[in-house]
């Protein structure tokens, strides 16, 4: 009995090992690539996460009726803020930043307060309920540990199973075409979209050094190029913008009246639940431990960085899920990475006819590397899981919570007679399940487990 319980350990830490040696990461957080590395893996990152930066400003400005001038001063605003807010997060400044390669941006979570406040007080209340509401997640940063211990394996693994599941449609409609377009799967956006997708795989998988770690902005690159001939690209939003735009701290005004934080709150503990998992999902896939002093000194990041947003007349940042993918796939998890992607962001900032040549993008392009992203997080997921004992009680969480968080993302109209408040709160897939599993393994009691001797 002791030599199979000695064999049956030897197997697993041969495995382990085993696992860690196919895992092997080619820079770890703190592994400092050379320059023109950290050049294209920072752009990698932004190519990945500039349309979730840049839809946010879009929506609200038209739902809003905002003007075309006040649209791309909101628009400049929100890719420098967002730069700010990811060189922050990811090189640290004193207690502020988790110092993982975590990217920063606004979130749709936002959107919904932002047109109810927008509608009555402007972009002035917008602005003031931002950077007062930002107070909310700064507090939650002080009294993260006693939330942390509700994340154990069996809560983290889930969520970043959910993350990268319930971002796959989000791909799938990208490769399509795009919601609403009149071209949505036709065979052309398919084809690009898989072209671009083969092409990632096989360099990631067969590419030696850079040329592995940058195949998703390679795959980009020769999708986007394939497209112009196409007639897929149109360059006049890029021959319109303007070389230089200076963002001017409240060139709009500002509102600071408390009532307003009312409509604010809720998404910022929102976003504090998200970013608590995608930090915890970060620390996974870059093969560190995130303990709660490094996980509250992220979420401190998030409040400090939407109170800049809104300093600089833009709208809140939190960390972006869909970066996540980037690390497991191209083995790398520098945060020096992720502070050029932020040096970049802040330059493109300035610079709208740059942040208008990456907005152009053909959404098949992103279709192509989403698919490969969101499934690499989805999978990272089901890998804790793997190491979780699945007895009843934990396959009851695992699989209530991802049903519903799924659920959510393919029937969104499920909540449409929830009252508002609820409706923010339980919007997002992501939220949904992260909840469902947070109450479900505090109230199902752990199964007592009867030792044989």
């Amino acid at each position: 009995m002791q030599l199979k319980k000695e064999t049956n350990e030897n197997l697993e830490n041969e495995m382990h090992l085993n696992e860690q040696e196919d895992m092997q990461l080619l820079y770890g957080i703190n592994d400092k690539p050379n320059l023109l590395t950290q050049i294209l893996l920072g752009l990698q990152h932004i190519f990945a996460a500039f349309g979730g930066i840049i839809v946010v400003p879009l929506v609200i400005s038209s739902a809003l009726g905002f003007d075309v001038v006040t649209s791309t001063a909101l628009m400049s605003a929100t890719i420098l803020s967002a730069g700010v807010a990811t060189f922050i997060q990811s090189r640290g400044i004193g207690p502020i930043g988790s110092r993982v390669a975590c990217i920063m941006g606004t979130d749709f979570t936002f959107v919904a307060p932002s047109i109810a406040i927008g509608g009555v007080y402007g972009l002035p209340g917008i602005i003031g309920a931002t950077i007062l509401g930002s107070f909310v997640e700064i507090i939650l940063s002080f009294i993260i540990r006693p939330l942390i211990k509700f994340f154990p394996p069996l809560v983290t693994g889930t969520v970043v199973c959910l993350i990268g599941l319930t971002l796959l449609p989000v791909s799938m409609d990208w490769a399509a075409g795009g919601v609403g377009s009149t071209q949505y799967g036709n065979l052309t956006n398919i084809s690009i979209a898989m072209i671009v997708m083969i092409i990632t795989l096989l360099l990631n998988r067969y590419g030696k050094g850079l040329v592995s770690s940058a195949s998703i902005l390679i795959g980009m690159v020769v999708g986007y190029i394939i497209c112009i001939p196409l007639g897929m690209v149109d360059f006049t939003s890029v021959r319109e913008a303007s070389f230089l735009s200076i963002p001017k701290i409240f060139a709009h005004g500002v509102n600071f009246d408390w009532k307003l934080i009312i409509p604010f709150a809720p998404a910022y503990v929102v976003t504090t639940i998200g970013s608590i998992g995608c930090l915890k999902a970060i620390g996974e896939v870059s093969q560190i431990e995130m303990d709660d002093k490094r996980i509250g000194s992220g979420i401190l990041a998030d409040g400090i960085g939407s109170m800049l947003g809104g300093i600089l007349g833009t709208f809140p940042n939190t960390s972006f899920s869909q970066n996540v993918g980037l690390i497991p796939l191209t083995k790398v998890a520098s945060k020096y990475v992720a502070m050029m992607a932020g040096i970049i962001l802040i330059i493109l900032g300035f610079l709208p006819k740059f942040a208008a040549l990456i907005n152009i993008m053909p959404q098949p392009v992103l279709g192509g590397v989403g698919i490969v992203m969101f499934g690499t997080v989805a999978a990272s997921g089901i890998k804790t899981l793997s190491r979780v004992k699945l007895n009843n009680r934990n396959l009851l969480i695992i699989a209530t919570s991802i049903g519903l968080g799924v659920g959510i993302t393919f029937r969104p109209e499920f909540i449409s007679q929830f009252p508002e408040g609820m409706k923010m709160i339980f919007s997002s897939g992501i939220s949904t399940g992260t909840i469902v599993a947070l109450i479900l393994n505090i109230v199902l009691k752990e199964e007592k487990v009867n030792e044989v001797n």
